[in-house]
């Protein structure tokens, strides 16, 4: 699994588990495909800030392996 925290780990359409803003004191984890990257920077330290395709926004905590 590799680190979030790199913007040139990510693409569209890579699968990921993020934290969205309301579920960081719990660390709830959301599962998706990556649809737009909103992080401009290349690292971020809390995780990169993504897009998935159902909508919901968060920063991204593990990028989940290609099959």
């Amino acid at each position: 699994m590799q680190d979030g925290t790199k913007r040139s780990n990510i693409s569209i359409d890579s699968e990921v588990e993020i934290v969205q803003k309301n579920h960081q004191r719990t660390g709830e984890l959301t599962y998706g495909y990556v649809k737009r990257i909103l992080t401009k920077s290349s690292n971020h330290p809390h995780g990169i800030k993504v897009q998935l395709v159902t909508g919901e926004v968060g920063r991204v905590k593990n990028i989940l392996p290609e099959e």
